[in-house]
């Protein structure tokens, strides 16, 4: 995977006098079966969350509230996606690299995963993911 395929995805918006609703559908907006659904919130001003790679996982990221960025890294390269709408959302293939930062007040992260919690499909320490990606290409 390339630091090209992370991409943001426009999510469907459906505007009613009652409010906005917007959904994900698994192979129809998102390019996986979705296995697992988590968020982040209350995350105190200046913490980083993420800092770590998958080997396998897919994931897209999703600004329920408020807003953050995200770095993702390829192991050479780094692009920043600001996340700040619920019906856009950040694909993140396997293989990289990511921070969120910048949190705002009152900001939620969810996350859409493409498999169930294994810790054996982290990559944890930086200098090694950029040896295992570089030994890749």
């Amino acid at each position: 995977m390339h630091l090209e395929d992370c991409r943001i995805i426009e999510l469907p918006k459906i505007e009613d006098s009652r409010g906005n609703l917007t959904f994900v559908e698994s192979f129809n907006h998102i390019p996986f079966e979705i296995k697992r659904v988590y968020y982040l919130y209350d995350v105190p001003s200046g913490v980083e969350r993420g800092g770590h790679g998958h080997k396998e996982l897919e994931q897209l990221m999703v600004a329920i509230s408020g807003s953050f960025d995200v770095s993702v890294n390829d192991g050479q390269n780094t692009r920043i996606f600001q996340l700040n709408r619920p019906f856009f959302g950040l694909y993140i293939p396997k293989s990289m690299w990511r921070h969120l930062h910048n949190f705002s007040s009152g900001a939620v992260c969810l996350n859409l995963a493409s498999d169930f919690y294994k810790e054996s499909d982290y990559y944890r320490d930086f200098t090694e993911y950029q040896k295992i990606r570089k030994s890749l290409v």
